[in-house]
Order: structure tokens, then C-alpha cells, then sequence
């Protein structure tokens, strides 16, 4: 199915029962522009959907953290980028009471290991259409503030 993770891997029906019954491992990316604006792209699929996110996706199984770090900056950036020039901001859980196929009765656990990254924003290629509808900059102090940002990114910007 176009628009859901776990496609490519995992035919969906297979991939909503690994959400059912075990966390994912995820990366996110807080990737900060010369200005210090942080980078948020408007969610289109579930879980979070119609929020503003950070960047990221799933660890897929057999992948190392750094082949996955490379793949998801490549595939949500436009960007190949190695993990060894990242930041590493720490550990994360976020629950959803939802999940990517909407059924009814479980929601989905990530565990995230979430990473700053410094760019300039004319080294992006940001994809349109499969996860998010568009994307915008915002300093770090407003994106904690602003309700329209999922409250797990918002996480990432409190304090």
C-alpha cells in the first residue's frame, strides 16, 4: 500500500501485526538550517497525522542504525548524510492511541533514538506526497509552543 511504512518489508496486514504487538524503533531527525529554524514537514499518514513532525522513519529489521540513519536522511532530506556526523539527542517513547492501518484496538509504540543534524537548506530535496504535504522552518522556541506540532516534537524543543 503507497503512504504506509512496512510495504516494502512486511506485506501491511503482517506489518499492522508487528504494531500490535511490539515497539518499533525509529530515528527522527531534528535538522536545524544555518538560521537555527528547525525543520517540520505536515504529517500525512497515521500516527500523528495532519500534525507537524519532525523528519524520520523506521529501523527496518537486519538494518544497522547507521545504514538506516543514511537511508531515512536520503529518502526524507533529498540528503545522504552518515550518523558519525550527527548529534545524538537521546531517547525517546512516543505512544499513539492510533495506528498506520486505523483499525480499532491498538495503538503504536515507538522507541526513537532522535539526532541533530546542522544543514544548509539549499542541500535538501524534500519529498512531497508520501509522508508529509508540505514543510516549513520554525525556531526551535516556537515550534515547543505551537499546538499544530505533535507534541513529541514538541518535546524535543522544551526546556
Amino acid at each position: 500500500m503507497a503512504g504506509h511504512e512496512g510495504s516494502a518489508l512486511l506485506n501491511f496486514d503482517a506489518f499492522l501485526d508487528v504494531v500490535r504487538d511490539a515497539p518499533l524503533i525509529s530515528i527522527d531527525l531534528i535538522v536545524e538550517n544555518l538560521a537555527s529554524e528547525v525543520l517540520l514537514g505536515l504529517r500525512r499518514n497515521q500516527p500523528a497525522a495532519g500534525y507537524w513532525f519532525v523528519p524520520g522513519g523506521r529501523v527496518h529489521k537486519g538494518e544497522t542504525l547507521d545504514a538506516a540513519f543514511h537511508r531515512i536522511c536520503h529518502t526524507e532530506l533529498g540528503r545522504e548524510l552518515e550518523r558519525s556526523s550527527a548529534c545524538f539527542a537521546g531517547e525517546w517513547e512516543h505512544f499513539y492511541p492510533d495506528n498506520a492501518g486505523g483499525v480499532p484496538g491498538f495503538g503504536t509504540h515507538y522507541v526513537v533514538l532522535a539526532y541533530r543534524v546542522k544543514i544548509e537548506t539549499a542541500d535538501l530535496t524534500l519529498p512531497i506526497g508520501e509522508q508529509h504535504d508540505r514543510y516549513r522552518w520554525v525556531l526551535p522556541h516556537n515550534a515547543a509552543e505551537d499546538p499544530s506540532v505533535h507534541r513529541h516534537t514538541r518535546d524535543y524543543f522544551a526546556a
